[in-house]
């Protein structure tokens, strides 16, 4: 019974979608700081702590979202909606997880338990009524991500790269509209029955016209930063600095590969959200791999 109810924890904080996390990480990269091996557990320990604040916030979600969940064709199968989970044990779940994160934080850097705590007050305002107005929702996941990659950036003590910044929040924006434009289509269709308050008068060609320019937009930031990446100009690098190297340029259509598939994925007719199936999906997958592995690469010549 006991081992039964942590399974139904754990799968309420969504590990699966821990990957999201990562980000964290991405100050290590983009300063050359990841050769060192005290900085590289500090990031580590860092992207531990915001996956179980992270997990804490899906528990306060879900507990939050119960009701509307058991009308979603997927999500009415998540443990509270579904009433495998009781709200008391996910209540006690999520004070245990945040709890845990934030004195360990602390104990850390005191910077990166600011952080985490103004991740959890973020989403408590956007459980609370700031997922209801449309595009401020969008803003307020985007700026989640923002917000894991200056926790990364304090807890190894690296500059954060504005273009870092940027292009991180106009992704995010880019991924919270195509999930909101996918809702919208399945509205439409009937496969669920409502949508978000603040998106019911929109209609999901007026989202995906905006999705088309978010993402120019970030394709546009990507590119700008890899050009002046690879100028021969930049200055001596150190784990301080941003990474520059003349071979940045060919991560380029990565990057639009990797928003281009994404983009098809918001238009087919699935229960589950693209930012889910992105998780899952083989050619996505693959291309943020190669992306990956190629920065990787370039950080160590």
């Amino acid at each position: 019974m006991m081992g039964e109810t942590i399974g139904q924890i754990v799968r309420t904080m969504r590990p699966h979608q821990w990957v999201k996390n990562l980000f964290v990480l991405a100050p290590l990269v983009f300063a050359q700081a990841f050769w060192s091996a005290e900085l590289l557990v500090r990031g580590v320990i860092a992207t531990v702590l915001f996956c179980l604040m992270a997990g804490t916030v899906y528990l306060i979600n879900d507990i939050a979202d119960r009701h509307r969940d058991r009308n979603h064709p997927v999500k009415r199968n998540r443990p509270i909606a579904s009433g495998k989970l009781s709200v008391r044990t996910a209540g006690i779940a999520a004070w245990a997880t945040g709890g845990t994160s934030l004195v360990a934080a602390i104990i850390l850097d005191v910077r990166l338990a600011g952080v985490l705590a103004g991740y959890l007050g973020l989403n408590l305002a956007y459980s609370r009524f700031l997922k209801h107005v449309a595009f401020v929702d969008v803003g307020s996941i985007a700026t989640g991500f923002v917000l894991r990659v200056v926790a990364g950036s304090v807890a190894v003590d690296v500059w954060l790269s504005e273009w870092l910044v940027l292009c991180t929040f106009l992704l995010a924006c880019f991924l919270g509209l195509g999930k909101r434009c996918h809702e919208l289509i399945l509205r439409r269709e009937g496969t669920v029955k409502k949508t978000r308050r603040g998106w019911s008068k929109f209609e999901p060609h007026q989202l995906e016209a905006g999705l088309f320019f978010i993402g120019g937009l970030t394709v546009a930031a990507y590119t700008i930063y890899a050009l002046t990446a690879s100028l021969p100009d930049q200055p001596l690098r150190t784990r301080h600095t941003p990474l520059a190297h003349p071979l940045i340029p060919v991560s380029i259509p990565f990057v639009v590969m990797g928003l281009a598939r994404f983009y098809q994925l918001v238009g087919r007719r699935v229960p589950n959200s693209p930012t889910e199936e992105m998780l899952r999906d083989p050619m996505l997958i693959g291309t943020v791999l190669a992306w990956g592995g190629l920065l990787l690469a370039l950080a160590v010549v």
